[in-house]
């Protein structure tokens, strides 16, 4: 009779263990960037949606040194989530450009956010009408190593052209517009959300100039390296600017660890999908996110979480 009691109470702990374990806690960090940007406050949005729609969900949006830095962090387990740019995420899957030498493998995809646009401003008197005018100009292609420099690389090789073509600055955003209207350069290239806030005051300040691009050039680019979408930088975005401008996109992108489980990535993909609007009204850029947009510019692969609720609306 005491062994039975014995065996009662064993298979009735192990029942509440099991119990605790399903219901148990899930904290996660999703690593985002610097307080001051964009990926900081949007991930806090995110996380808000994955901890009020998923139950016993507890991600911690972390303030980081953005997309490079993150996808480190996931690659070696101190993140399970971040907000990355697709072509630094790229990079890293594939151990080339800004990873040289450092393949890392631990990185998958959920899907990608909302477009960051490179946009390439120039001074109204330089004569510059195309990327190809570029030749024996004077061109910030932005920070040293940076993926913006990267972007102007690619790009620029696009027409035909390298950095031994162009008198190469290396320079911040703000050093760039500065540039530009005190004449020591001709133009720029930023990869940002639009508007941009240096581009703005310069439009206000000097005026500018933005340059396409377009035809058969974005899509040898775009075929070449496929983070990159073809979008249109609307007429009137900066004073002075009138007209729609053709243009080339990188994405931020929601990277997660390989090593998570589907059930888990799938749960938190549909939530996250599934409440577009909540995302929306917390950031500004929670209107440019759909999940039909979020199956494009991907080049590193799905995980299979995300695969499988990308498949049921029948988008991958």
């Amino acid at each position: 009779m005491k062994k039975i009691v014995k065996l009662s109470v064993l298979l009735i702990c192990a029942g509440l263990l099991l119990s605790g374990c399903s219901n148990a806690k899930k904290d996660y960090i999703l690593a985002t960037g610097g307080t001051g940007g964009t990926y900081y406050p949007f991930g806090g949005a995110i996380a808000n949606i994955w901890n009020t729609k998923i139950e016993n969900m507890n991600v911690t949006a972390q303030a980081t040194g953005a997309s490079a830095e993150n996808l480190r962090l996931i690659n070696k387990g101190e993140a399970e989530y971040a907000i990355v740019q697709n072509d630094v995420m790229d990079y890293a899957y594939n151990g080339t450009d800004l990873f040289e030498g450092e393949k890392l493998e631990n990185i998958m995809t959920i899907g990608t956010l909302y477009p960051e646009v490179v946009q390439i401003a120039v001074s109204k008197d330089s004569g510059i009408k195309s990327v190809a005018d570029f030749k024996g100009k004077r061109i910030s292609v932005g920070d040293a190593g940076s993926g913006v420099e990267f972007n102007a690389k690619q790009i620029m090789e696009g027409y035909g052209l390298t950095f031994g073509d162009i008198k190469k600055s290396n320079l911040s955003f703000k050093e760039s517009a500065e540039g530009i209207q005190n004449g020591t350069l001709d133009g720029c290239f930023i990869t940002a959300g639009v508007p941009n806030a240096a581009l703005q005051e310069l439009a206000f300040t000097a005026g500018l100039t933005l340059v396409p691009v377009d035809g058969d050039a974005a899509k040898k680019i775009c075929e070449k390296y496929g983070y990159y979408t073809q979008t249109i930088i609307p007429g009137g975005t900066y004073k002075g600017t009138d007209s729609d401008t053709q243009a080339l996109a990188i994405k931020a992108t929601l990277a997660v660890s390989a090593k998570l489980d589907e059930e888990i990535v799938y749960e938190m993909t549909k939530a996250l999908f599934e409440n577009l609007s909540d995302l929306a009204t917390a950031h500004a850029k929670g209107k440019e996110v759909s999940a039909h947009s979020a199956v494009t510019g991907v080049s590193v692969p799905f995980h299979p979480g995300a695969k499988r609720y990308f498949s049921e609306l029948d988008l991958n």
